[in-house]
């Protein structure tokens, strides 16, 4: 049954894919890169899977059009923020599935690893959305946030076409076991990660 969900799935994707193309992976880029719960592990991976199969698409534009819609997704955040001003968006953000521990956590992250930190954080879980919140309160300087933005999330999704590419076809044909393992580590590292540079930080300190 989740074998023919997953094809199912992967379906109606490649069928959308090859009418929207890149636009429609920026599209979907951009939405990950807000407030939404739409995680760009399935939205990379399945279109470099095609695009490996089917030369539709290029790497390299996959790369750029997830880049792109990132940043997009991630500037919305930023001048949200900006503009709207901290009281605002701690009183009206859990509205938005922003609460006020999370905004104040990714404060704290932000304050302790600086610009620099908004690289890091297009690769880490749960930052990676909020990091344009704390990062237009305090008014960093857009051109630099811009940089740090698409250099993150370029390499963010040069590794999930790697994996795309890599692993699609088996998750395709629902050999699940045999990624299980690779899957496992990534996760554990990710864990790792999370807990060292974000967990750490984004904490309530008493």
């Amino acid at each position: 049954m989740i074998t023919e969900l997953i094809s199912r799935i992967g379906t109606w994707y490649d069928q959308s894919l090859e009418v929207g193309g890149y636009k429609l992976v920026a599209l979907l880029m951009a939405i990950e890169s807000s407030i939404f719960p739409l995680p760009s592990e399935i939205v990379i991976p399945p279109a470099a899977d095609l695009a490996h199969r089917t030369g539709r698409f290029s790497m390299v534009g996959l790369v750029i059009a997830g880049a792109i819609g990132s940043w997009i997704g991630a500037s919305v955040m930023y001048w949200f923020a900006r503009l709207a001003g901290r009281p605002l968006i701690l009183r009206y953000g859990p509205y938005f599935f922003i609460p006020a521990s999370k905004v104040e956590g990714a404060e704290r992250w932000a304050a302790h690893y600086g610009a620099a930190g908004i690289f890091a954080a297009r690769l880490l879980p749960v930052v990676r959305h909020l990091i344009g919140i704390p990062a237009g309160i305090v008014r960093l300087n857009f051109l630099q946030y811009s940089i740090y933005t698409l250099l993150g999330s370029a390499l963010w999704c040069a590794v999930l076409c790697w994996l795309g590419v890599r692993f699609g076809p088996v998750i395709r044909k629902g050999n699940m076991h045999e990624v299980a393992g690779v899957l496992g580590a990534c996760v554990l590292v990710l864990g790792v990660l999370y807990y060292l540079l974000v967990h750490r930080h984004m904490k309530t300190r008493k």
